[in-house]
């Protein structure tokens, strides 16, 4: 280890002292009626902005009391399940037309979409020598570090990198929606080459492409794909490219926009947020959990031993030893998550021509039990229910996608949606956001250095 990564003896009694003097009584927070992660006790999001890109419903309100429906998704006002519905029926690819649609409020024409995607696929390039100089040299074991590495570099390229005006903005948003697919697939292809050994394979993207099309072209060796993979693919990303604007790396954008900083620096800190494993990390999970359970279930059909290892899960004694069953439950949906409802319709088909109707059966079972055992071990105040996660690493380990690659392609669609949030924020000039924040300290008086005790 060197000294960089080293934590030495004295660092740890510093260590020490900060846990020690950072500790929140609980009861504090009821005290003064703190929304902790700013929802309310019933999990509802705490109003801290108006939008018109994304709307998201999970309840009626019925004789003023909020009733839990099935969950509905709307960008721009258009329902995403008639969308999705709409391109797949016209043998289309939907994540350019959902892009247009993010950005400039209206669905576009024929001819508008076209034009739109001639403009992404004239950006999908990066400057001269950038995969070398910066993508190839150190690359880091996290992906979504090395895209935030690459995208914060990418400011020293741009000559009106500080100018926020709509139009520039606009520029900006475009180019890095275009290029987000190579900075991941390259980075991924450099972590692969430096720390597996793997050979070094970088294939330029192809024009006439749709962006789900170019990702499995430039990641695989072969170039090879078939056009179902190509389809699941363009729907994950339609599925990934916006959810309202209090989700936490959306947020991230409007807050750090509200700054009135580059638009780099604002895509990075997204970035920084969507690397949590709380917020897109989540599908990684629910694919090991459901390694470690076909490793430990005698008979994967039998639905009692199914139950029997959910409820282990959340009595922390299988898997990671969380209490938690990955990919169930979600923030804001409760008796179902629209993404994971449409995805399923699509996922099936995908299992099917890859011969694993075994294990697609396997998450079916799990997605109808784990409600029941989850009623039954917690008390929780609203229903659960499989949320697009649970699906979206089935799907991309169908597609023998790296799981290394699994967040940044959450990324490659999400900045869909952190584009047009951030242009939103940008073009109603809103103060900058600054919640409150209630100091529990008590007051101490200042001792001469020679007066204080060890």
């Amino acid at each position: 280890m060197n000294k960089y990564s080293e934590i030495t003896p004295e660092l740890m009694k510093l260590a020490e002292l900060c846990k020690k003097n950072n500790v929140i009584d609980h009861d504090l927070y009821d005290k003064y009626e703190v929304k902790r992660g700013l929802r309310d006790v019933s999990g509802k999001g705490v109003l801290t902005g108006l939008t018109e890109i994304c709307e998201i419903l999970s309840y009626t309100i019925v004789d003023n009391d909020y009733v839990p429906c099935e969950g509905k998704l709307f960008y721009r006002g258009v329902n995403v399940e008639d969308f999705i519905h709409g391109f797949i029926k016209e043998k289309r690819f939907g994540f350019e037309e959902a892009t247009y649609l993010l950005l400039f409020g209206e669905l576009p024409t024929e001819q508008k979409l076209q034009e739109f995607t001639k403009l992404l696929e004239s950006y999908r390039e990066l400057p001269p020598s950038f995969v070398r100089d910066i993508i190839m040299k150190a690359p880091s074991k996290d992906m979504m570090n090395t895209l935030a590495r690459s995208v914060l570099t990418l400011y020293s390229y741009d000559e009106k990198a500080e100018d926020i005006s709509i139009e520039n903005v606009l520029r900006q948003s475009i180019q890095l929606i275009a290029v987000f697919p190579l900075l991941s697939v390259y980075g991924y292809q450099a972590y692969s080459h430096y720390y597996d050994g793997n050979s070094l394979v970088i294939h330029p993207p192809k024009a006439g492409l749709s962006t789900a099309e170019n990702i499995l072209y430039m990641l695989r060796p072969d170039m090879k794909f078939t056009e179902l993979e190509a389809r699941i693919l363009d729907i994950a990303l339609v599925l990934h490219a916006e959810h309202g604007g209090g989700n936490n790396s959306t947020f991230t954008t409007h807050v750090v926009t509200s700054s009135g900083t580059d638009t780099y620096s604002s895509v990075a800190a997204s970035l920084g947020s969507l690397k949590g494993p709380k917020h897109g990390g989540a599908n990684i999970k629910v694919i090991q959990m459901f390694e470690d359970m076909k490793k430990n279930l005698h008979d994967q059909e039998n639905e009692d031993e199914v139950r029997q290892y959910l409820m282990d899960l959340l009595n922390k004694k299988a898997f990671d030893r969380a209490g938690l069953i990955y990919g169930m439950g979600h923030a804001v949906y409760s008796i179902s998550d629209p993404r994971a409802t449409v995805f399923k319709e699509y996922v099936k088909s995908l299992s099917d021509e890859k011969g694993l109707h075994k294990e697609f059966a396997l998450y079916e079972k799990v997605e109808r039990l784990a409600p029941e055992v989850i009623a039954q071990e917690r008390k929780i105040y609203k229903g659960v229910s499989a949320n697009v996660d649970f699906y979206s690493g089935f799907v991309y380990h169908m597609l023998d996608l790296p799981m290394e690659l699994y967040t940044p392609i959450f990324a490659i669609a999400r900045i869909a949606g952190w584009s047009a949030h951030r242009l939103e924020e940008l073009n109603n000039a809103g103060k900058i956001i600054r919640p409150a924040y209630k100091s529990v300290a008590k007051h101490k008086a200042y001792t001469k250095l020679t007066d204080r005790e060890n």
